[in-house]
């Protein structure tokens, strides 16, 4: 069973074209400045298998996304689902904060395995002191693409430029995904518009789409 902190249908921000997104639960890393915090914890919040998230993903998607949390934290049972989405020519993008080389080198079988079931792996920790959002999706310099297939190529990602995805949750929070400086997007969002309104903007999605 794969712990999961959320899930997006469809997004196009977190990787190459319109892709399924999802966010595992737990990590170890605690980088500081991280804005997922809240993903950190490895207590259970949503428990679905592999079978059961690969039945969520639309037909018009490019691919899945990892992210997390970490993801080699839950490598055997994502392993299971990429392979499941590679199947069906759906491509595999993963975030992680290890290092590619401290998979290969280590003893993990499960981690390796996921590695092997990526077409792009995004390594490394975030690193305060290296903020740069001049790249797509990457938050600090040190961070690396590594094309473990040839679905993808460094031309290809670069064409793309960081964006951001707002959406007003069920309980009336913002929540933002994508690349951005987060903190300041939430605080001129909500300054612009008052708690008031963020309050009325999820009624009327509530009226309009029930949920």
């Amino acid at each position: 069973m794969i712990n999961v902190y959320k899930y997006l249908n469809h997004t196009n921000v977190e990787g190459p074209g319109v892709r399924f997104c999802l966010w595992v639960q737990g990590c170890k890393k605690h980088c500081v400045g991280c804005y997922a915090s809240e993903t950190w914890s490895f207590e259970v919040n949503k428990l679905f298998s592999p079978e059961e998230i690969f039945s969520m993903i639309p037909s018009d998607v490019e691919g899945i996304t990892f992210l997390g949390g970490e993801p080699f934290e839950q490598a055997k049972d994502l392993t299971v689902l990429a392979q499941m989405c590679k199947e069906k020519n759906l491509s595999v993008v993963c975030f992680t904060g290890y290092a590619l080389e401290e998979i290969q080198n280590g003893n993990d079988v499960n981690k390796k395995n996921l590695l092997n079931s990526i077409d792009l792996l995004i390594d490394g920790a975030y690193e305060e002191d290296k903020y740069d959002l001049s790249r797509p999706w990457v938050g600090s310099s040190n961070q690396r693409y590594i094309f473990l297939t040839d679905r993808y190529s460094k031309e290809d990602i670069l064409k793309y430029r960081n964006k951001v995805e707002m959406r007003i949750s069920k309980d009336g929070k913002l929540e933002i995904n994508g690349m951005g400086d987060f903190k300041s997007i939430e605080r001129k969002f909500c300054l612009q518009l008052g708690k008031n309104n963020v309050e009325l903007l999820k009624s009327e999605r509530e009226q309009k789409y029930g949920q």
